[in-house]
Parts: C-alpha cells; structure tokens; sequence
C-alpha cells in the first residue's frame, strides 16, 4: 500500500478533502492518511464525522499569538517530523491556507510529489483575501500535480509557466461533497437551526443566510456587514436571517451586539457542514465572505452577494451567480433588496464548480502521478484551457 497524505487544518480544508479521501477508500494500492493541523479542534472532525471519516494523524503543534511567521514554522517544522517517520507516495494539500503551504514545503523538502487540490484560482491580490494569494502561487512553483476547479483556474496556471502536462481540470470537490449531504437529506441537528425551518414552513417566509468570517473583514467591515444585514430584515418583513457565527469571540460578540434582540435574526454557534447544506439549499439569499459557498451555492440556484472587494472564484461571478458587494452597507442593502424583489432564482444543475465527479477525476491523476497505472511523466495529462 502508498499512502496518500492528506492536509486540513480549517472545516473548508476538510470538506475539501473528504470526497478524495472516500474515493480512496477502497484503492487496492493507495491508502488515504488524513492529517490535522488544528487549530480548530472539533470543527474539522465535525465535518469529516459528517462523511464517515476521522482524523488518523493530529499534530501537536503549540499555536501561540504573534506573527505568522512563527506559527508557520512551528507547522513546517511539524509536517517534517511527520513525514520523517512515514513514507508516503504523495501529500495532497488542499487551497492556499498556512497549513497548506506549510505541508507543500515540508513534503518539498524531503522530495515527496505534492499534489495541488482547487489549484488555480487567482483574484489578483496577492495579500487578500486573508491568508493571500500569495500562498496559492507559492504552492504552485512546487507542486508536481495541479488540480484545478476549472478551465479558467487552469488558463490562469498556463499564464503563470507551468507546464500543462502537469494541470488537470477536475471541477471542485467541494461540490462533490455538497452534493452528497444534499443527498442525505440529514434532519437538522441544531435546536435553533430547527426550530427557525419550523417558523419558515408555518409562515410561508423565506430565509436569508449570512456568513463572514474572514479575518480581514473583522472590526469596522464586520460591523459595517452586520449593520446591512439588520437594515435587510427589517426592510423585508417576509424574510428570516440566519447567522451561523465564527467561533472567535471577538466575531460573536458583534454579532450579537449590533444583531442582537432582531425578532427575524437568528445568530447561532458553527454549524454542522451538514446543517449549514440544509440551510444553504432552502436559502433564498446567501450573504459571504466564504469562497467555499460561493463554489457550493449554485448547485442550489442560491444567489449570492459575496462581501469582499475581489474573489478568487472569478466563476461565479462570470456565470451570474455571484456579485462583488463589498462591505459598503448602502451596496450591500441595495443588492440584497434586488434579489429579494425579483425573487431572483438561479437554474439549477448548472454549477461552474463542477459536476460532482471531481473526486474521481483527482484520483486517476493521483494514480498517474505515482505511477498507476502509467509513468507520470511519460503519460501527459490533458489540460482543457478556454479560448
């Protein structure tokens, strides 16, 4: 057996991973080894429970305040000692977050292939969004696989030098893996998840679904966002909001400071990945600063106003899905009210991201890329690069 190791150090990293690692799960040859990073103990093993799987690795890495710089060493420094004592076939690191630049250096280092999932994706600034571009175009100068979420990711890497053979156009695995909790069609675990969908269903109103997270949207942008998000249920009588809040209590309490007491707000704790596909699919409206819903919603037909200047998921925005509102209250106000009136719903099945099939197309690239049945090297993968 060859063991594929797989990086999450975020729920997102998780969600990402877990429909590679299910189509691992039975490979005669290679094995799956999911690794967690921390620091969100508990979040990542909540989303994995939600496929079945678990952790099989977690490093014990101190994450204490200061610069970043630190924190990344200490994580560098702890992939390395992991690998020292395995031998994979390939580390598969999933985005542009510290864990994956720290696991695409450590396996580097010690010459072991890495594997790029959702590789590509480029919003032409590379400090921003929070942890940056920058770590994305880091991964790429290294990785020996590119694993891109679409023609236009993968355009955008042939632009940058490297060499096609090595891009590979997947779509996104995290539409596989909302696809599959839709399937599942789990009851709402959340007490106040459920008892909202029970108001929703009585009153025949519709639900609004807000997330920001992102740490640069913390403080006045925060604050600016939730004040839009108050103006937009007060202004809509016949619509519900629901904010599932980052666990860091700085984002709870504005949360709950400027949404608090709102008869038709609902501000709640994280959410289960399969609670938060619940209420994603029966949303009328998403308001986010998250690039995973904004590759998730449209498999729903959910229009999305994405709170951020620029967005690395190009796609959703060129397939009228998506529209850049920043965190200006007066745009964001104006734009939700739009949607809202028109009771604007996207087709559904035709998601940019993906087809739901992803996975099994990074798992014949992981088996090219080892050798499986083909040299790598001798066997070019095609690339699909628009005109």
């Amino acid at each position: 057996m060859k063991e594929v190791v797989l990086l999450a150090g975020t729920r997102p990293e998780a969600v990402k991973i877990a429909p590679v690692a299910l189509a691992l799960g039975d490979h005669p040859v290679l094995r799956p080894v999911i690794v967690h990073s921390g620091p969100h103990i508990g979040l990542v093993e909540q989303a994995l429970s939600a496929f079945g799987l678990h952790v099989d690795v977690r490093l014990d890495v101190p994450r204490t305040t200061g610069y970043r710089t630190g924190p990344r060493a200490r994580l560098v420094a702890g992939f390395d000692r992991l690998l020292s004592g395995r031998d994979p076939a390939v580390v598969l690191v999933p985005g542009g977050t510290g864990t994956a630049l720290a696991g695409a250096l450590a396996a580097f280092w010690r010459g072991i292939p890495v594997a790029h999932l959702d590789a590509g994706p480029r919003g032409g600034d590379l400090v921003g969004p929070s942890p940056g571009e920058g770590a994305w175009q880091l991964i790429a100068r290294i990785a020996a696989l590119h694993l891109a979420p679409t023609d236009e990711d993968a355009a955008a890497l042939v632009r940058e030098g490297l060499a096609d053979r090595r891009i590979v156009v997947t779509g996104s695995t995290g539409v596989d893996a909302v696809q599959r909790m839709a399937a599942a069609d789990l009851p709402a675990r959340d007490p106040d998840l459920a008892a909202l969908e029970r108001v929703l269903d009585e009153r025949a109103e519709r639900l609004v679904l807000v997330t920001v997270h992102r740490r640069e949207s913390w403080g006045r942008p925060l604050t600016r966002v939730l004040h839009a998000v108050r103006a937009v249920a007060d202004r809509h009588p016949d619509v519900r909001v629901l904010l599932p809040a980052h666990p860091d209590p700085r984002v709870r309490a504005a949360a709950r400071a400027v949404l608090g007491g709102h008869e038709r707000i609902v501000v709640t704790g994280p959410l289960d990945y399969a609670d938060l596909v619940r209420a994603l699919r029966r949303s009328a409206l998403v308001l986010t600063d998250s690039g995973g819903i904004q590759e998730e919603a449209p498999t729903f037909g959910v229009p999305v106003l994405v709170l951020r200047d620029t967005t690395e998921r190009v796609s959703a925005v060129e397939a009228g899905g998506a529209w850049l509102v920043g965190t200006d209250p007066i745009r964001i106000l104006a734009e939700a009210g739009w949607v809202l009136g028109a009771r604007l719903r996207l087709p559904r099945g035709r998601n940019p991201f993906g087809d739901g099939r992803a996975a099994f197309r990074v798992l014949d690239a992981l088996e090219r890329l080892v050798g499986l049945p083909g040299d790598f090297s001798n066997a070019p993968l095609p690339v699909r690069i628009p005109c």
